[in-house]
């Protein structure tokens, strides 16, 4: 009798811890509830909850868990959104245009709408200087003033940049340039900001699809500058007398107005894209307006490779792959009459079209995009150095 009363009161001892051990997980895990924590679950909290708890909790405070669960989740979910917004979020940068390259004035809220560069301010407002992360310098237009520049006071991260298109033939020293700028926006591949005369895009759907304009001429030179110590006038002059060439331009007194540009150059077969220096790099627009037009570049510049690095090997021809003028010209003659041959100077035209660039423009929008990304010291120890070399 005695053992039996024993047996039954240790079942009870038992039975109370149990339920002791129960009401503290469901105390514990409630508590933790009502402080905003995770739902318990079986599955994210087995640690704390079991079925047994789960079942009472499901009864006394399915409504609270529901009503803390939804808040929660909607408080990540905005708190999510949020930093994705912060994500899209771009300070601005400010560069400022000293001076209007050659006077020509371009858009200055373009920079995301053509380049897509986003949190950009472009100005002209020289009262602006101590505001601007950049100034962009023409090199060209700001020769005269470069000792008034030396004498000016600016933030110790604002970046000074020198720019220029011209080749090195035809840009001007700047004396006690020294450690002026600090950064270079040119065609040069070593330019801290590229900006070359055109690019090769891919072509998208908005592109027409490409169709060889109506050819009446075989050969064809705009030109205005015209120097006799120049290469390219020795290599035309010779070249003239073996193939007929349509010239335009002051040097010809053949004057084309502006609106007719596009129709002449798409009704020559070859361009003589000829510059009138020759320099790394240098490879301007007279290159990519005929490859616009749908037109074969003859080239004289830098060597090939420097052009194979920018426009497919196959879509000109390079003067220095014939041994003369004369070799030359019977090329462009076979050409003449091989319609095959020639068009596959377009096969690039199924996937790219090609681009010319807007002086300036694009040189400011690209500094903004630079400074946005790179936020390292830097300077220029000697740009004439550098350029003229």
């Amino acid at each position: 009798m005695r053992s039996t009363t024993l047996s039954g009161h240790f079942r009870h001892l038992v039975i109370t811890g149990i339920l002791v051990i129960c009401f503290t997980a469901i105390f514990y895990t409630y508590y933790k509830l009502t402080m905003g924590w995770m739902p318990c679950t079986e599955e994210l909290r087995p640690d704390v909850c079991t079925k047994a708890c789960l079942k009472v909790l499901n009864v006394e405070n399915n409504t609270q868990i529901f009503t803390h669960g939804t808040e929660n989740t909607k408080k990540a979910t905005q708190a999510i959104k949020t930093v994705e917004a912060g994500k899209d979020h771009v300070s601005e940068i400010v560069v400022l245009i000293w001076y209007w390259p050659f006077g020509e004035h371009f858009d200055l809220n373009s920079c995301e709408s053509i380049y897509g560069i986003k949190g950009c301010r472009l100005t002209d407002d020289q009262g602006q200087l101590d505001k601007a992360h950049a100034v962009m310098f023409h090199i060209r237009d700001i020769r005269g003033d470069l000792p008034s520049l030396l004498k000016i006071s600016r933030p110790p991260r604002q970046k000074w940049v020198w720019m220029d298109m011209e080749s090195p033939t035809y840009s001007p020293h700047l004396i006690r340039a020294a450690d002026l700028f600090n950064l270079t926006s040119n065609y040069r591949r070593d330019s801290d900001i590229w900006v070359p005369y055109g690019r090769l895009i891919e072509i998208s759907d908005k592109d027409e699809p490409f169709q060889m304009p109506q050819k009446d001429k075989l050969v064809c030179w705009i030109v205005s500058h015209w120097n006799v110590n120049h290469k390219r006038t020795g290599f035309f002059n010779e070249f003239r007398k073996h193939i007929n060439v349509e010239g335009y331009g002051k040097h010809f007194n053949r004057l084309i107005d502006p609106q007719d540009y596009n129709k002449v150059m798409s009704s020559c077969k070859f361009y003589l894209s000829f510059e009138n220096s020759i320099h790394k790099y240098y490879i301007t627009e007279k290159v990519f307006n005929p490859m616009k037009l749908g037109t074969v570049p003859v080239v004289l510049g830098p060597p090939r490779e420097n052009y194979e690095e920018l426009i497919p090997k196959d879509s000109f021809i390079h003067v220095d792959d014939f041994k003369t003028p004369q070799k030359l010209a019977e090329h462009l003659k076979a050409l003449d009459q091989n319609q095959e041959m020639y068009e596959r100077f377009f096969s690039w035209r199924k996937d790219y079209v090609a681009k010319s660039s807007v002086f300036g423009q694009e040189h400011a929008c690209y500094i903004c995009d630079h400074l946005r990304k790179h936020k390292s010291f830097s300077i220029v120890k000697d740009v004439n150095k550098w350029y003229f070399s």
